[in-house]
């Protein structure tokens, strides 16, 4: 059988297995992978898909990035670039808003050092085309003829007009 470059995975997956004191077949019963199939992995004799690697992960508590790393499913820039996102949406001190405003500028300065947003880009932050959460909905389809802000428009206040001060 053809080397699949693969036996840098299965070593590493030897060694998560055996840190988390689990044989093979423990490994197996959580992960829903047939025993024989993850002993083929750790040998280098199979390429495991992108979901039987998060199911192992899963299991073994470890980034699933990391695995897609090693099986050549994900460069590692592309790691990193998950693994960011990734921290910046699960932060519960800031709200969608301010996350989506941080993966815009995150993305900006990746492109500006000549990096492509990934692929889920789009899916995290709007861009800016949608409509924001706290503003009003606008009754004509014209643009505004000013150019300045208006009260609440600029960057991280929450504040509208119609709200009161003293709530």
């Amino acid at each position: 059988m053809a080397s699949l470059n693969v036996g840098n995975l299965g070593e590493y997956l030897r060694e998560q297995r055996r840190a988390a004191q689990l044989s093979l077949r423990q490994l197996a019963d959580a992960t829903g992978v047939s025993n024989p199939y993850l002993s083929q992995i750790e040998r280098g004799l199979r390429k495991p898909s992108a979901d039987v690697l998060q199911q192992v992960a899963k299991a073994l508590r470890i980034s699933a990035e990391t695995l897609y790393v090693r099986a050549g499913i994900l460069d590692e820039r592309e790691r990193e670039e998950l693994e960011t996102r990734a921290v910046i949406l699960a932060d519960p001190s800031i709200n969608e808003r301010q996350k989506n405003v941080l993966l815009q500028i995150y993305d900006s300065f990746r492109r500006e050092n000549g990096f492509v947003p990934g692929p889920d880009a789009d899916a995290n932050a709007d861009g800016g085309a949608g409509p924001r959460k706290d503003a009003e909905p606008r009754k004509d389809a014209e643009p505004r003829k000013d150019a300045g802000p208006r009260k609440g428009d600029d960057a991280g206040a929450d504040a509208t007009e119609d709200q009161d001060p003293h709530s």
